[in-house]
């Protein structure tokens, strides 16, 4: 069974305690081993085994609705998923990967959206989307070797950092030309960066982008959130090929929520176009602030 990355057991440690009690109980010298290895936690379940009630599966889902919704407006629908998959019993070695399934539907449909309003161009992208590809998959390496503890303490602060710009900096016009062209300059350090951000950590990751696309390009709130979201589907897709090659994906709960999770995006990426930055504004900034809070009573309070 592969181990998760130290950032993950170290940002997860808190969430990990609450369902210690789930796990099957083993010898001493099993205690004494690696969180997640073989002997210290239940079997994987197979790739179509139903590993919660049906009950279950539909709370699930309407909280995946709610997420999707909320994560193609604003990012930040993990803040309801990773909480609900670790409440229904599902063990932490799972939990990551199973989220990032069900967020890869989430964020394609919500792209996909955009993209047909003509609000995301993939041809002025290039250079973006491959720096982001590159950068989530060293990410998600590197994350096996480096020490979460500093990132963990100046996350809150970064997160928070990007709702203050968008509360007091006003919202960015959009250019008289819609069509401007964008600069090719920034596009592959600022994809290479959130994107292996993205795969060393996640959270925050559409915060960054839409606050980082607003200050470097000319495009205002609604095509930068278009770049956010289209972005956090190329490194969401990156990841989640590591999580699947290393058997840390539940599939059958994974597609039910991803399924519920593409419903909401669509609902959400057409509401956020359609309510324009008047809308995507202050639940950004709601989201935001809500993100804040989660990582300081997780990383600073020990809070679970």
């Amino acid at each position: 069974m592969p181990q998760l990355s130290a950032w993950q057991m170290n940002s997860n440690a808190g969430l990990r305690s609450r369902i210690s009690d789930r796990l099957p109980a083993t010898s001493g010298k099993g205690l004494e081993c690696a969180p997640f290895c073989p002997s210290a936690i239940s079997p994987s379940p197979m790739p179509f085994e139903l590993s919660v009630d049906l009950t279950t599966l539909a709370i699930l889902a309407v909280v995946a609705f709610i997420a999707g919704f909320i994560d193609a407006i604003a990012g930040g629908g993990g803040l309801l998923t990773t909480p609900a998959l670790m409440t229904a019993g599902l063990p932490p070695h799972l939990v990551l990967g199973t989220n990032k399934l069900s967020s890869t539907f989430g964020s394609a449909t919500a792209s996909f959206t955009f993209y047909r309003r003509k609000l995301f161009d993939p041809k002025q992208w290039i250079h973006a989307i491959v720096g982001t590809a590159v950068g989530a998959a060293i990410g998600a390496v590197v994350a096996h070797y480096l020490p979460a503890e500093w990132l963990n303490q100046m996350l809150p602060v970064i997160v928070f950092g990007c709702g203050l710009y968008l509360l007091f900096g006003g919202t960015p016009k959009a250019p008289l030309d819609s069509n401007a062209p964008i600069r090719k300059t920034w596009q592959a350090p600022q994809g290479f960066g959130l994107g292996f951000y993205d795969g060393v950590a996640g959270p925050g990751t559409g915060a960054f982008w839409t606050v980082s696309t607003l200050l470097l390009y000319p495009v205002d709130l609604v095509k930068a959130s278009g770049v956010a979201r289209s972005m956090n589907f190329v490194s969401n897709a990156v990841a989640l090929s590591v999580f699947m090659f290393s058997g840390q994906v539940d599939y059958v709960i994974g597609l039910c929520m991803g399924l519920a999770v593409m419903l909401g995006a669509y609902f959400g990426a057409g509401t956020a176009i359609k309510g324009g930055a008047k809308f995507i504004r202050p639940v950004f900034i709601t989201v935001v602030l809500g993100l804040t809070v989660r990582l300081a009573w997780q990383h600073w309070f020990g809070g679970a």
